[in-house]
């Protein structure tokens, strides 16, 4: 039988969520109990079919139907396209029809998280607007409570919808100590909930 995981599934065009991701990892692996299974997808061309090949060069490998059904939890990201996900990552989602019809994810628990140049460049609708498929396979959304300090004293990214990065406008701003914090304690959220729901 497979070991539960949690799957961290982003998409990154410059490597700040990329970064992201490999710090939700380690929050969901910090009780031991759970993996996390670091996952991204392909690009895609001007007419919406992929254009890169079937394994990465670097990074992280592609995610697969089976990865994302078989998870115990989700945590999935993108950098902000005018406040909506990028067009690669809405792409994978919108060819999981059979795993909707299967309800394979309902009562799961999903969480997001995202990059943005700029300090309002779309954070909070891009958290939000990832989660609405998600919430039409029946997942459980999960936020960052007030619980977390770093919300309170974070004057970068973070917000109670997820885990966000403000990367600048030449991307090169590096991940602050709180935005590391709340990255770390979304994974940790999302492992305990998990944990939870699967018992």
């Amino acid at each position: 039988m497979e070991s539960p995981y949690v799957l961290v599934l982003y998409y990154s065009r410059y490597g700040a969520t990329e970064k992201m991701a490999q710090l939700i990892a380690r929050g969901v692996e910090h009780s031991g109990q759970i993996e996390a299974r670091v996952r991204t997808v392909p690009s895609v061309s001007a007419n919406t079919v992929a254009s890169e090949a079937e394994i990465p060069s670097e990074g992280a490998v592609y995610c697969t139907e089976e990865d994302l059904r078989n998870c115990s939890g989700l945590v999935i990201g993108s950098p902000t396209r005018f406040g909506n996900m990028a067009a690669a990552l809405k792409f994978f989602l919108d060819g999981t029809g059979a795993i909707w019809a299967s309800g394979a994810l309902i009562d799961k628990p999903v969480a997001t998280f995202t990059s943005t140049s700029s300090l309002h460049g779309g954070q909070e609708t891009t958290l939000l607007t990832i989660a609405i498929p998600l919430i039409h396979h029946g997942m459980v959304y999960c936020g960052i409570p007030y619980s977390e300090a770093a919300l309170n004293t974070t004057t970068t990214g973070g917000t109670p919808y997820g885990a966000s990065h403000l990367a600048g406008a030449k991307g090169n701003n590096p991940i602050s100590e709180d935005e590391s914090t709340l990255c770390i304690a979304l994974g940790k959220r999302i492992s305990t909930i998990a944990q939870k729901l699967a018992a």
